[in-house]
């Protein structure tokens, strides 16, 4: 196994022109377990750990976040929770304090697998992802778009990811996620919620409960038309809302649950959610009258 250690980004895009071969690896939380179980065996790694353009993030003139791959997710909860909630409570949940410290949102996509955290608040964001090619520079590729199948992604053999993009939370943000324990694990299933109360819209994002991470439009759809955005939340209407993001999954039986416990578990994770986001927008606005 051969590798690779670019110190700069072109350097890095040149290699993987050089080697669409080669697994990006950033902090290796991911890679390394795959590789100490033999599960794969690439033929070269790419070690993007010395490019310091991936661990920066910066706001751009519209007022967009843009986020480098290599951010790590101490670092988006610590210097990114004001304006990013949604991910910054996802982060909360990865692994522990020192898988924080070396794993990326950027590895969590470049993995996309289902079960990965990031997936759910960045989908109910509206994220935009920005992967980059020696040959033909920079492209965008919308959240929704990016995932292909279980961990499989958008991404040409000679792209790696180089950021995210989304805008800072217009309204509150909540993720949730239920595991086998209460910490340190893969997701049974989880739900991120969004809520933009000027535009009357809500985002979704459900996680480890379809072959990719997915948004429930039907819900959105739903809430768009049936709530009123100017008073408390009908219990009604948030029991509906539950019911459409259960309908959404397509989970499987696995080792850490049943496909209809997930689904059950999601309808309620996504009532709670609407629910405490709702609470949070309706007490903002009796502060603002």
């Amino acid at each position: 196994m051969d590798f690779l250690h670019p110190t700069t980004w072109e350097e890095a895009l040149a290699a993987k022109a050089e080697r669409p071969d080669a697994l990006p690896i950033q902090g290796g939380t991911d890679v390394m377990v795959e590789l100490n179980f033999d599960l794969r065996r690439p033929s070269a790694l790419l070690d993007l750990g010395p490019v310091r353009e991936l661990a920066r993030w910066e706001t751009l003139p519209d007022g967009t976040v843009r986020v480098g791959a290599g951010v790590s997710y101490a670092r988006l909860i610590t210097e990114l929770g004001d304006r990013l909630p949604g991910l910054a409570q996802a982060a909360r949940t990865v692994g522990s304090p020192q898988i924080r410290t070396r794993g990326t949102a950027g590895g969590n996509l470049g993995a996309a697998s289902p079960a990965g955290d990031a997936h759910p608040p960045l989908l109910a964001a509206d994220a935009v992802y920005e992967v980059e090619s020696a040959a033909r520079g920079v492209r965008l590729i919308p959240a929704t778009e990016f995932y292909l199948g279980v961990k499989r992604n958008a991404l040409e053999p000679d792209e790696l990811i180089r950021a995210f993009r989304t805008a800072p939370a217009a309204g509150p943000q909540y993720f949730s996620k239920i595991g086998t324990r209460n910490a340190m694990v893969i997701a049974v299933c989880s739900f991120a919620v969004a809520l933009f109360p000027a535009e009357r819209r809500v985002g979704t994002g459900l996680g480890s409960a379809a072959p990719t991470p997915r948004r429930a439009y039907a819900a959105e759809e739903f809430l768009a038309a049936e709530a009123d955005w100017d008073a408390d939340l009908d219990d009604a209407v948030a029991e509906r809302f539950g019911e459409l993001v259960r309908t959404a999954a397509s989970p499987i039986d696995d080792v850490r649950g049943t496909a209809e416990y997930r689904r059950h578990a999601l309808g309620v994770l996504a009532r709670r959610a609407l629910t405490w986001a709702w609470h949070d927008h309706r007490r903002g606005a009796r502060e603002c009258a």
